[in-house]
């Protein structure tokens, strides 16, 4: 075992003892009252029966494939058996990193209630405190696990594809059925609870209440930390098989090549940690200021590490030119938070806008909206362009004819980079669902107005850091993609694929193909959302006309009875997408062949990413202009403005919570499913 490798793995474990010790601490804090004890019970009984039911499911996909992994063959002359095994640690590891990342937030909940009825200070810090446990065990449990599977493939990289393949599947599976869940339980309480009846949100009298907040933990946290998960490992991954093509080179900078992606997660570990002690309010009371104290030391800390590690690890020109491809990495994550932060925070004109619109009806509030989400995307694929063109051009020194290996594995780092920051990021994306459940357990158990005003901003903050980590992970998708793609190309060339020119009909078909994938893939998912708040929408009026009592206040909702609908229609409704992300690259490779597969690759990249940032953006932003009416602006709650702006974040929830979100994993098990399957794919067409 190298120096490098000892490294990386004494920074997994730091990463997993914080994470004990952070949940250690958060469990010995006050829950409140009894009525707050009961509520978080019942939301961490709905939570745990979900995910439950989920991955009952996966497991059941994840042992057949495994099986079928086995048995097809892989690249080159690699064991079947050895990608099976990578297949179903990665599948384990996936799920159990949403499962860990659910089972903090659930708890941390009620806590930061509870805090906040000291001070706001008191709430964030028990909130953030809650989600950092998520972000650094994803992290160090990601890192853990590659660096012991590269110890067992023996340095092969190409042998750990089905554990990228296991990754990205779970996440799927994670993001689309906690994303159906908790959007079709948000939509469908808001509808019967706000629009309706004209109930407050997180009002006890709403049988979806429950359902609402389970949905928080299964869809933002258990999904998120699933998702992040598997966008973390696929592009180390991706970067280490680039570094793996270095080989004539020299030997030895192959194989430095080859961990240098682990060893920037090592250090951007450490970094995490270090700046999560960064975030404190200040006098300003400005909480997202404080979460960006945290994210800004991180990044500084880990530049500095950065060229530490390719002191040691390279030498002479190479040390500059993959320190700058690093560097590229911080500054996207910064451009990608601050461009977010404008089109989704209540402080700037997106989202004032939005609320304004909302004064002259739905209509314009959806069209408002729209109108920013789709400036936004734009904005962010100018970043990812800058980023692709600039990391190229520092490491495979120009754009002339040719491929350079070397610019596509700047291309990685770059991307790696990006994805190091996953520590702190993740754990600013769970203060999310964490705050949004304590402002609903301080509604339901009755608190004091105080300790409301005190979780309302959080939660509006909550919002935007929650988009914010979905445009991250959505632009390390497309970094990692073109990093998958690279590694595709390098195989099917040497099959004799060499032609992807523009005007070969079966290249342009595969583009088109993929580029009408997203859209073909997310009609299923905002359907099944409309679907499962259907479902609780007929339950709710079903319980509101059997006991009269229940808005009256004299009866007791079955809230069980809510989670339980709302479950078995998420359930039911994520296969049909998930077997469209797995079988279209596989009928398109069969069928068409590997140059309109190669085709399908770029473009569902190209288009993918635009959608899911319209979608994941836009949707924040109608959130945030219905909670800035909220806070009394144009008429506050009950007003004509505020009714337009519940229907238009009703729209939004659907995209930035289920459909948006859900293009970043399908963009990976596309490319997974192309490069692990390629083999066979080219055998069949071949005999077509």
């Amino acid at each position: 075992m190298s120096t490098l490798e000892i490294f990386v793995i004494i920074a997994a474990v730091i990463a997993l003892l914080y994470a004990v010790i952070q949940t250690l601490l958060i469990l010995r804090m006050d829950e409140g009252d009894p009525k707050m004890i009961e509520i978080a019970r019942a939301i961490q009984s709905g939570s745990r029966a979900f995910l439950n039911r989920q991955y009952t499911t996966v497991a059941i996909a994840a042992t057949i494939l495994t099986i079928l992994i086995a048995l097809v063959p892989k690249l080159g002359s690699q064991p079947g058996w050895k990608e099976a095994i990578g297949f179903a640690i990665g599948a384990a590891s996936s799920a159990i990193a949403g499962y860990i990342s659910m089972n903090v937030a659930i708890r941390a909940n009620v806590r930061t209630a509870q805090a906040a009825k000291k001070s706001l200070k008191h709430g964030l810090s028990v909130a953030f405190r809650g989600g950092s446990v998520t972000g650094i065990t994803v992290v160090g449990f990601a890192v853990m696990g590659l660096a012991l599977l590269l110890i067992f493939y023996g340095g092969n990289p190409e042998n750990m594809l089905g554990y990228m393949f296991g990754a990205s599947l779970v996440s799927l599976f994670a993001r689309v059925g906690g994303g159906i869940y908790t959007k079709g339980a948000d939509v469908g309480a808001d509808l019967i609870g706000k629009v309706e009846v004209g109930i407050p949100e997180d009002d006890p009298r709403n049988p979806a209440v429950i359902a609402d907040n389970v949905g928080d933990n299964v869809g933002d946290c258990a999904g998120m930390g699933a998702d992040v998960f598997e966008s973390y490992v696929v592009t180390i991954v991706a970067t280490m098989i680039l570094g793996g093509t270095l080989t004539p080179v020299v030997l030895a900078f192959h194989s430095n090549a080859v961990l240098f992606p682990l060893l920037i997660a090592g250090v951007a570990i450490i970094a995490s940690i270090v700046g999560i002690f960064f975030v404190r309010l200040g006098k300003s009371q400005n909480i997202m200021g404080a979460l960006y104290k945290g994210v800004i030391a991180t990044g500084i800390i880990a530049v500095a590490g950065f060229y530490v590690a390719a002191s040691y690890t390279f030498s002479g020109e190479y040390v500059n030119k993959f320190f700058v491809d690093a560097i590229l990495g911080i500054v996207v994550v910064g451009l990608v938070m601050g461009i977010t932060d404008y089109y989704t925070d209540t402080a700037f004109r997106p989202v004032k806008s939005i609320s304004m619109a909302s004064t002259t009806g739905a209509g314009t509030t959806i069209i408002t909206g729209l109108g920013w989400g789709l400036q936004s995307s734009f904005l962010q694929t100018l970043t990812i362009v800058g980023a692709v063109l600039l990391s190229y051009f520092t490491t495979g020194g120009s754009f002339g004819p040719g491929i350079s290996d070397f610019g596509l594995y700047g291309i990685g780092i770059t991307g790696t980079a990006m994805l190091s920051m996953t520590g702190i990021i993740l754990a600013v994306d769970a203060f999310g669902p964490i705050t949004d459940n304590a402002g609903g357990i301080a509604e339901m158990a009755g608190l004091a107005e105080e300790v409301r005003s005190r979780t309302d901003p959080l939660d509006a903050v909550g919002n935007t850091t929650k988009a914010i980590t979905k445009g991250y992970a959505v632009g390390s998708a497309a970094l990692g993609a073109l990093a998958l793609f690279a590694a595709y190309y390098a195989y099917i060339s040497g099959q004799g694929y060499t032609n992807l020119a523009i005007n070969d009909p079966l290249v342009l078909s595969g583009l088109f193909i993929g580029a009408t994938l997203p859209f073909f893939f997310t009609s299923f998912l905002m359907g099944a959302v409309g679907r499962a708040a259907q479902s609780i929408v007929i339950e709710v009026r079903r319980q509101f006309k059997e006991h009269p009592g229940i808005l009256a206040g004299q009866e007791k909702p079955d809230y069980g009875k809510c989670v339980d609908v709302v479950t078995k229609e998420a359930l039911r409704q994520l296969v049909v997408p998930a077997l469209v992300a797995v079988l279209s690259p596989i009928l398109v490779g069969i069928l068409l062949g590997p140059t309109a597969l190669a085709g399908l690759l770029i473009g569902v990249v190209i288009s993918g990413f635009a959608l899911a940032i319209l979608m994941t953006v836009g949707g924040a932003a109608w959130d945030n202009g219905k909670k800035l009416i909220e806070t009394g602006e144009h008429g506050g709650k009950g007003s004509e403005a505020h009714k337009a702006a519940v229907v238009g974040d009703t729209v939004g929830d659907a995209t930035k919570d289920t459909a948006g979100p859900a293009i970043n994993p399908l963009i990976k098990v596309v490319n997974t499913v192309s490069i692990l399957f390629i083999a066979v794919m080219i055998m069949l067409h071949q005999m077509l």
